[in-house]
């Protein structure tokens, strides 16, 4: 196979974990913006672990956004 055809698959499907980063940002938003809405008095504790959760589950999209780079520029 050629190297470079390589590197472009390689870096395809490492961003295939993006998939899931969508997936997950908006499960995760839905169900904060709904126990908001059912219990209005526990916004500043439900906020505070959705932006949490939400950096977690955003580096997880960093992490495959460096990987596919570094695959496609500096191998």
């Amino acid at each position: 196979m050629d190297p470079v055809a390589a590197k472009f698959i390689g870096g395809g499907i490492s961003v295939i974990a993006l998939f899931g980063v969508g997936i997950g940002l908006g499960k995760l938003f839905s169900s904060l913006v709904e126990s908001i809405a059912r219990n209005p008095s526990a916004k500043d504790d439900l906020m505070s672990t959705g932006l949490i959760c939400f950096a977690m589950i955003e580096s997880v999209a960093l992490l495959a956004f460096i990987v596919a780079m570094c695959l496609l520029f500096v191998v």
